[in-house]
């Protein structure tokens, strides 16, 4: 076993403040999603993956459970040694079972977890070594794009970048063209991305899942109140702030709201903040899409679709795509 923890010393809390401020002085007002997962936040997020409604867990678990016999074979088919580097790596709850499989397959392979959340990194480098004693694994602790510079820093081998979980689907679909073409220019000929979609299906199915009744989804939204309130010397009244989520089926967007209760000022810091009766904050995207859009997708951003697996009721797909 060997394991790596990389700090970035970075200042956080300013970057955390001048984000926070740049949206919500805009109009129309925005957050950034990123800050949903601070402690509490992972732990809700962990919530919102149990509950009934949430459907893409349980999909995606599914093929990774399933199927990772058959992504191990398309990662490793060329037999050379490589990077595996897992962009929002959460707990790793789902892609354990491909570094079992891989490792069972005697892969000469490095993990590279990268999550914004020190959290999560510290909980992976604590608990994932005992399950998985031989894994070699190294935790990068921030933005993605300058941890994947890290990695490449660390080894020249190749890359299998892991993207799943649907994370794309928290960009509108301009930034996912960008996010997909940043990222390509940051790997090599024949590097693979494995990248998870939620497809397009019954309109009230997606909506229920971002809008649940037990008001999880809820918390999760206003937890970034809580944060700001605790971390940036915040003064939001939680209870004068409402969650919303809405689903547009011809678009395939999910997007979800906090709506001012009323006409209200809130502090941070030393800057003011006023809010209309209404008036909404924009919390984020959850971008649906069908195998079409994926497709061109890929082909757009200078990748080429390799392989797709699906769950069992096809509300799901991880998607391989290889650099040309």
């Amino acid at each position: 076993m060997s394991i790596t923890t990389i700090e970035i010393p970075t200042d956080n809390k300013t970057q955390f403040l001048q984000e926070t401020l740049k949206g919500l002085q805009s109009e129309p007002k925005f957050m950034l999603s990123k800050y949903f997962y601070d402690a509490i936040g992972d732990r809700i997020f962990q919530q919102i993956m149990d509950m009934e409604e949430y459907y893409l867990t349980n999909a995606e678990m599914e093929i990774l459970q399933n199927q990772s016999a058959q992504l191990s074979e398309a990662i490793s088919a060329d037999g050379t040694a490589f990077d595996l580097i897992e962009l929002g790596a959460g707990d790793a709850t789902k892609s354990i079972y491909l570094l079992e499989s891989l490792l069972d397959a005697q892969m000469e392979f490095s993990y590279f977890p990268i999550d914004i959340s020190e959290h999560v990194i510290a909980d992976l480098e604590e608990n994932l070594p005992k399950k998985l004693s031989s894994l070699d694994i190294t935790g990068l602790n921030g933005d993605y794009f300058d941890m994947l510079k890290k990695a490449a820093e660390l080894s020249d081998r190749r890359k299998v970048v892991l993207f799943m979980g649907a994370n794309i689907g928290n960009m509108n679909v301009a930034d996912a063209e960008s996010f997909c073409l940043s990222l390509k220019q940051l790997l090599a000929p024949k590097d693979l991305l494995i990248i998870g979609f939620d497809l397009k299906k019954n309109p009230q199915q997606i909506l229920d899942a971002y809008n649940d009744k037990g008001g999880i989804t809820r918390s999760f939204n206003l937890n970034l109140l809580h944060r700001i309130n605790k971390e940036l010397d915040g003064d939001f009244n939680i209870d004068q702030f409402e969650h919303y989520a809405s689903y547009d089926p011809a678009s395939g967007a999910c997007k979800s709201y906090l709506i001012s209760l009323k006409n209200q000022i809130v502090n941070i810091g030393h800057h003011v903040i006023q809010f209309a009766e209404n008036e909404h904050i924009f919390m984020e995207i959850s971008q649906k899409y069908s195998l079409d859009d994926i497709d061109q997708l890929a082909t757009k951003t200078g990748f080429k679709p390799i392989q797709r697996f699906f769950d069992q009721k096809q509300y799901f797909v991880d998607a391989i795509w290889r650099v040309d």
